[in-house]
C-alpha cells in the first residue's frame, strides 16, 4: 500500500489532494476512478478541489483501497500540539475583567476548588466553550498535575453541579 499520507492530516483537503496524485501516478482519469471506486465523476472531481462537504467513511475507503491508499490511523498528535488550558482560559475571560490565567485554571480542575472571583469564569466555561476545548484543558491539566483525567473528570461534574451550570448533566 502506497503511504502518500504519512505526513498528513485527516481531512477532505487532504485526502482530496492525495487521491488526485496517487491517480495520476497510477495514469487514471477521474472517470476511470468514479467507475473503479463506485462513485460519480461529479463526487471524486469535488474530493480532488477541495469543494466537496461532506464525504463519508465508507465512500472514502472506496476510494483509498482502489489506490492502495492507507488511511492515517486515527491519533492525538494534533492535539498535543494546542494549548487546550490557555485556549479555555481566553473563553473563559470573554466578558470578564479580572484575567482567569491558564496555570490557575489548571489548579482549579484539578483541585477542584474554584476562588469565588472566577466562578464566572468557570462557569461560563462549563456552558459556552466548545466541548472539545474542555476535553484538552482537562486533558493538560491532569497531566501537568500527574494525576489521573478521570481524578479532574470528576471535579468537573462537581464544579458543574455546585456552579449550576446549565450543562451540568453533560459533565455528569
Amino acid at each position: 500500500m502506497s503511504k502518500i499520507f504519512d505526513n498528513l492530516a485527516m481531512n477532505l483537503t487532504d485526502i482530496g489532494t492525495a487521491v488526485r496524485a496517487r491517480r495520476e501516478e497510477l495514469g487514471l482519469s477521474q472517470g476511470q476512478l468514479a467507475h473503479l471506486s463506485g462513485l460519480s465523476r461529479q463526487t471524486l472531481v469535488g474530493l480532488e478541489n477541495g469543494s466537496l462537504n461532506d464525504l463519508g467513511v465508507n465512500r472514502a475507503g472506496q476510494i483509498l483501497t482502489v489506490l492502495g491508499l492507507d488511511a492515517p490511523a486515527p491519533t492525538t498528535e494534533s492535539r498535543r500540539k494546542k494549548h487546550g488550558l490557555q485556549m479555555a482560559a481566553r473563553n473563559a475571560n470573554v466578558s470578564y475583567t479580572r484575567e482567569l490565567q491558564p496555570d490557575a485554571l489548571a489548579r482549579m480542575l484539578v483541585s477542584g476548588d474554584v476562588p469565588a472571583p472566577y466562578a464566572p469564569h468557570l462557569t461560563h466555561l462549563l456552558d459556552e466553550a466548545p466541548l472539545s476545548m474542555v476535553v484538552m484543558a482537562v486533558e493538560e491539566a491532569a497531566a501537568e498535575a500527574h494525576v489521573p483525567p478521570r481524578k479532574v473528570w470528576r471535579n468537573v461534574a462537581r464544579l458543574a453541579k455546585s456552579l449550576s451550570a446549565h450543562r451540568k448533566e453533560m459533565w455528569a
